[in-house]
């Protein structure tokens, strides 16, 4: 995996994804930052080489799961896969994040383990 995508509107958080990302050793050579959905489509407008995005739902001004949908007008979900990561564990969020277009989704607290397995099927 080339370049990675961490959108959430926290910076602590982004930073804990980036610890954890290199504790799992999931290879990645950029990591872009966005701190809600909006910065995140510029981002990609920017970066179209981006391989994957990792979303939090709860976000100001276009929150993950519009997101989603945004991106899926123009990426398929083999082409640009999307991980959900957030504290909203119910049955309920997670339906409407896959059915939105995401690719898989990871619940705060997480460990490195739990990254690993979530980006097993997108890691090179």
């Amino acid at each position: 995996m080339n370049k990675l995508l961490i959108v959430d509107d926290s910076s602590t958080m982004r930073k804990i994804i980036m610890r954890v990302l290199r504790q799992a050793e999931i290879p990645v050579e950029t990591i872009l930052e966005a701190s809600n959905g909006i910065e995140a489509l510029e981002a990609l407008t920017a970066n179209p080489d981006v391989n994957l995005i990792l979303s939090d739902v709860n976000m100001p001004e276009m929150n993950g799961i519009d997101l989603v949908k945004k991106v899926r007008e123009s990426k398929p979900k083999d082409e640009l896969p999307i991980i959900m990561v957030t504290t909203e564990g119910g049955d309920s969020m997670r339906e409407q994040a896959i059915q939105g277009g995401a690719n898989g989704y990871v619940c705060k607290p997480f460990t490195p383990d739990t990254f690993s397995e979530a980006l097993k099927p997108y890691v090179d």
